[in-house]
């Protein structure tokens, strides 16, 4: 049973899934971020971790990274670099979460929305993202090189050429 589970997660189809759900994901949650840098500013703020001299800049960087390496994730460019970057992400997430929860702050995480008034999940946040880790994880280590523009541009520039398939024939 365990080799069938194990077959199954490191499947290349199942690794090009978690592309697309890890992807989309940061997708989608930076965009809100990048239309409200004021409001993310006043969500990182609220976590009290961050020195203020480095709120601005990490909230106008972030949300564009999480961006583009999720375009990337999900279009094979850099896989392995950018779901690194993006589990190191994931693992700030998790450390700024779980010091808040520890605190006893209920606030709203900023994950997808910088509405203030949005939704206060705590631990259910944390179980998120460590579900996210984990695929994450799984497509830094796993075939991650199965559907991807990298592999597409490799097969294409880097044919050998009918000389050359003869020559080395030769040899």
């Amino acid at each position: 049973m365990w080799r069938n589970l194990k077959s199954i997660i490191n499947s290349q189809y199942t690794i090009l899934f978690f592309r697309l759900i890890l992807g989309g994901i940061f997708i989608y949650a930076s965009l809100d971020k990048i239309a409200h840098p004021e409001q993310f500013a006043q969500i990182v703020y609220n976590y009290k971790i961050l020195p203020h001299s480095l709120i601005n800049i990490f909230t106008i960087v972030m949300p564009w990274v999480e961006l583009i390496c999720g375009i990337f994730v999900i279009g094979g460019i850099f896989v392995e670099s950018s779901s690194a970057i993006l589990s190191l992400l994931l693992v700030s997430f998790i450390i700024a979460l779980s010091a808040n929860f520890l605190r006893g702050l209920d606030m709203n995480c900023g994950c997808f929305s910088t509405d203030p008034q949005g939704k206060k999940e705590g631990a259910i946040l944390l179980i998120r993202d460590f579900f996210l880790l984990a695929i994450g994880l799984q497509i830094f280590f796993g075939n991650s090189r199965f559907a991807t523009l990298t592999s597409v541009f490799n097969r294409l520039f880097n044919k050998p050429r009918n000389s050359e398939v003869v020559r080395m024939n030769d040899a």
